[in-house]
């Protein structure tokens, strides 16, 4: 009974003891931070030189530089074909064999109405002369003669244009058709490989339908787009480096070519930023194929010794840049204004304000 009573008493002091404690240290008065001191949320950043540049990234699929389409001349059945998926072909190598025997009957028609044409021109032109060969009677014309004669004139006129109309319309067609009819033995027109469009090897074709293209594998190039704010900081020319996403150890130095000065294309309702086509060259490479997802890096400037500060400390005021440093003697960080020159997303080059070595704070 008496070690129950013991134990009880012990519990009942620790207990008001631990109450007491807590109360203490709730009602403690909490100390303030004096005037100028930094709190725990203040971050520094030094002022220092280094290397400082800025670059765009595009992204985009590399394609066939040049692309060669072949198309049928003429409709016609495919007697034999000269090239198969994928080979090397070429200029001048034959791809396939059209049937012209339709294409050489209607050739022939053409040729046959020239001839009627030519016979009705010269029949006109006969009737013009005998007509004119005819004296008028002695006693004259009558009113109604007179412009009989007037109105058979103007008819074989008339007639005389058309003839020559009729006659230039078949020569052109002739001429089209007999220089398609040079093309039944197709000949390539570029050397490279040859692609199928959909159907390999099909029985027949239709005039100008597309069969394939012939591709130079050995020029390469990567379409992307960039917005407009990044367009005026890239010209043709500059370097670039391209990374293959599917081959990560895998870097080619591009070129780009050409900046489209239309923007994309877009619905009139869409609001955002317009976007430009870019287009980068790329050196031969026995692993790059069309189709492969890249990532362009391009450096639009470079200082190689600039006094930089993190773009993060960076303040503005309406027209006017500056940041908050630590100066000594002072308990609290002082504004100073500054001028910057080049910007990048992590570092902004400092061209007055600021002295190497300088701590700038962000509160």
């Amino acid at each position: 009974m008496k070690k129950k009573s013991w134990l009880l008493g012990i519990a009942i002091l620790l207990a008001a003891g631990t109450t007491a404690a807590l109360f203490t240290l709730s009602h403690s008065p909490k100390p303030q931070p004096s005037m100028g001191q930094h709190n725990g949320s203040a971050i520094t950043f030094k002022v220092a030189r280094e290397q400082l540049s800025n670059t765009i990234e595009l992204k985009g699929k590399s394609s066939y530089q040049k692309e060669t389409y072949v198309n049928a001349p003429f409709s016609g059945d495919v007697q034999a074909w000269g090239a198969s998926e994928g080979a090397q072909v070429n200029k001048g190598d034959i791809l396939f064999q059209l049937d012209d025997t339709a294409l050489n009957d209607e050739i022939a028609q053409l040729q046959a109405n020239q001839k009627k044409n030519d016979m009705d021109i010269q029949i006109a032109e006969f009737q013009k002369n005998t007509t004119g060969a005819l004296s008028s009677p002695a006693d004259g014309l009558s009113e109604i003669e007179a412009k009989q004669r007037y109105a058979q004139e103007k008819t074989r006129e008339m007639q005389t244009e058309i003839n020559r109309l009729s006659h230039e319309h078949i020569q052109s067609q002739l001429t089209q058709k007999l220089d398609k009819r040079k093309s039944a033995s197709f000949k390539a027109p570029e050397s490279g490989i040859f692609l199928f469009q959909d159907t390999k090897e099909p029985q027949s074709v239709k005039e100008n339908e597309r069969i394939g293209k012939i591709v130079d594998l050995t020029k390469l190039q990567l379409i992307g787009y960039i917005g407009e704010y990044d367009l005026f900081h890239i010209k043709p020319g500059m370097p670039v480096a391209v990374k293959v996403d599917a081959l990560k150890n895998t870097t080619l130095e591009g070129k780009v070519e050409k900046l489209s000065k239309f923007a994309k294309s877009k619905d009139e309702k869409d609001t955002s930023p317009a976007q430009f086509e870019v287009v980068v060259s790329l050196p031969p490479n026995e692993q790059l194929i069309a189709g492969l997802s890249l990532t362009a890096t391009i450096e639009t400037d470079k200082k190689p010794d600039a006094l930089v500060v993190s773009t993060l400390a960076i303040q503005r005021d309406k027209d006017q840049y500056y940041v908050m440093v630590s100066e000594g003697g002072q308990t609290a960080p002082v504004r100073r204004d500054i001028k910057i020159g080049l910007e990048t997303p992590d570092k902004t080059e400092i061209l007055s304000g600021l002295n190497e070595g300088d701590t700038v704070i962000l509160q």
